[in-house]
């Protein structure tokens, strides 16, 4: 009998594309873990708004940053985050670090197509956090941001006191690492325990200063002795990043009174 080539071609291919058929799935989720550098596992605990326990690994959620202990919203973030994920199997995406300086692993997480990091900004329970640059899932916890100032839920309350539509932002100064802020009003506001805020853990509490009329204010880092119109952002070298930041403003009861993003 003579061979025929062609024939032999043509069943040949016919077997691989068959093979390829039946075993798509599964090299499917093989080429996904070569090319999106991810990992599944289930949600051991919740230590709290932002950092978990899965694999017998802590993982730190990225894009986000979440009160801290004995801060406002902490416990609710932490319950919040529980009732989510807690006993789950989840994915953990990766970016450009896997770990950071405490060994623990960085991570986006998902619950099928649903990112849960960006869960929690839009519900109100931590701010978009950025510390080493803007990545591709920017763009979405920006808009969380966003679609949970329209609700005015949680962090993302508005401020009732009658000097938060008063106090703007004049100014900020990477630079120079200074903010500037003008009181617009015919009218003295005391910004007693007001509080500012980085996209990080990095607070600066106003002392019982008062902000006259028409008047600024800068609140500059460094260790100098303060005057009636500078303010010192004492124990840090730096807060205002140069691959971008957020400002957040927030009055004695910890509601917004502004933010900034650049």
């Amino acid at each position: 009998m003579k061979f025929n080539k062609k024939y032999f071609g043509i069943v040949l291919i016919f077997l691989i594309l068959l093979v390829l058929v039946v075993n798509y799935n599964y090299l499917n989720r093989g080429l996904e873990k070569i090319f999106i550098n991810y990992e599944t596992g289930i949600v051991e605990r919740v230590i709290d708004g932002d950092t978990l326990e899965i694999n017998n690994e802590s993982v730190r959620l990225l894009g986000i940053n979440c009160p801290e202990k004995g801060e406002e919203y902490y416990t609710e973030a932490k319950v919040f985050l529980e009732n989510e994920i807690l006993g789950k199997e989840v994915r953990i995406y990766f970016g450009k670090e896997k770990y950071d300086l405490y060994k623990r692993k960085l991570g986006y997480i998902f619950i099928g197509k649903e990112n849960i990091n960006v869960k929690i900004i839009e519900n109100g329970f931590g701010n978009y956090y950025f510390p080493s640059g803007k990545d591709q899932y920017y763009a979405s916890f920006y808009s969380a941001w966003e679609n949970c100032l329209e609700k005015k839920i949680n962090l993302c309350e508005f401020s009732k006191d009658d000097c938060a539509n008063c106090i703007k932002l004049k100014d900020l100064n990477v630079e120079n690492q200074k903010v500037v802020f003008e009181n617009l009003c015919n009218f003295d506001c005391n910004l007693k325990n007001w509080n500012i805020k980085d996209e990080g853990r990095k607070h600066f509490k106003f002392l019982d200063f008062n902000l006259r009329a028409r008047k600024s204010v800068i609140v500059k880092v460094g260790n100098n002795t303060n005057s009636n119109d500078i303010l010192y952002w004492t124990g840090e070298t730096y807060v205002w990043t140069k691959s971008g930041d957020t400002l957040f403003l927030r009055d004695d009861e910890g509601k917004l009174v502004l933010w900034y993003g650049y």
